[in-house]
């Protein structure tokens, strides 16, 4: 993968913004008590937070986050899309960790105060956008091995690029066989900072070989595909009348419930492409003779993600010719058309700010 280099931002159309390497001028942040609830949400400058060094956050792991898009539309408007299926997930997240739940309404109001605030900062190049990046914390100061009795919600954000710096290529990935991701009954299905930290050191490991991301299998068995990093996980193959079928594992409480997922799953219908939910075994994705001839990762950063080969202790298996298959794109077209305003939003997914 290409380095992300910092360039000075002078025409944002034409600068390599990188992915969340730089910030927006203003963040939006609300704080938490149990007599007081939410407080109002506040508009104010980027900037570092005050923290006690015994805030439990640092200590317990009390963290939560979310990550969505402002899009700049052809129209010249900007849209969030689908903001409340983030604002559902982070309030599922927090009762994982025993925080508190925010209002729907006020995580929406939170980024479109934020985007409002920013809008000159909103880059409006080929596949670039304003990434939002709501969270949570524990900013009680106390040693005490229970929940938090104070949090802090805030969003700040990031005019990016395209996730990797190679752009839309199929990438290879690195399938951890000694590592997993999530375990059956733990935060697997939420979004918290445990969950990317125990990720990190795999992380290194497909770096070091020469591959852009992980692929997690799962805990029990270490049989069966589950995630791609911090991604979920598609493959592509054909039904027994020979139509094009999209293959993804079902959510059994150790994979992420993607927006991107969710939304592709419906735009497949919308095209005609079946999608069935089933385990899918990492044998059968690596064979040469195997059913799938296709594969990719979704989410918010990175959008649809082509995989072109998966690597792991026993070799490198190149999946279908290697490089973008033909449904993965029309999925990922079809998606980014909506969301720039290139295409009817049949479905009212974009949130006008």
């Amino acid at each position: 993968m290409t380095a992300l280099t910092e360039a000075p931002a002078t025409a944002r159309t034409e600068a390599k913004l990188g992915f969340g390497v730089r910030f927006s001028r203003h963040m939006v942040t609300a704080r938490w008590t149990p007599a007081l609830g939410w407080s109002p949400l506040g508009l104010v400058p980027h900037r570092p937070l005050e923290l006690s060094p015994a805030a439990m956050a640092l200590h317990y792991g009390q963290a939560v986050f979310e990550g969505l898009k402002a899009y700049p539309r052809v129209d010249g408007s900007l849209a969030l899309f689908r903001p409340g299926v983030n604002a559902e997930r982070l309030n599922r997240s927090a009762r994982r960790l025993a925080m508190p739940e925010l209002p729907v309404t006020l995580f929406t109001e939170a980024c479109e105060q934020l985007v409002r605030a920013d809008a000159d900062e909103v880059p409006r190049g080929p596949g670039q956008s304003l990434y939002l990046r709501p969270f949570m914390v524990a900013v009680e100061p106390s040693l005490g091995v229970r929940p938090a009795n104070e949090y802090l919600f805030a969003v700040i954000a990031s005019p990016v690029d395209h996730f990797f710096a190679d752009g839309y290529e199929a990438i290879d990935v690195w399938c951890a066989t000694d590592e997993i991701r999530a375990a059956p009954g733990g935060t697997g299905a939420a979004k918290c900072a445990g969950n990317y930290a125990a990720s990190l050191s795999a992380k290194a490991q497909a770096l070091a070989r020469g591959c852009h991301e992980v692929l997690w299998l799962d805990a029990r068995e270490h049989r069966f595909v589950e995630e791609l990093g911090a991604m979920n996980f598609f493959a592509v193959g054909r039904d027994e009348t020979g139509e094009p079928l999209l293959v993804t594992p079902e959510l059994s409480g150790t994979i992420l419930a993607g927006n991107t997922r969710g939304s592709l799953i419906e735009l497949a219908g919308d095209l005609g492409i079946r999608t069935v939910q089933r385990p899918v075994a990492l044998a059968e994705l690596t064979a040469p003779d195997g059913p799938f001839t296709e594969a990719f990762a979704c989410g918010t950063a990175a959008s649809v993600v082509p995989i072109g080969a998966v690597t792991t202790p026993e070799g490198r298996s190149v999946i279908g010719d290697g490089r973008p298959g033909h449904v993965t794109t029309r999925l990922r077209d079809e998606l980014t058309a909506i969301q720039y305003g290139q295409r009817t939003d049949g479905r009212g997914w974009m949130h006008a700010v």
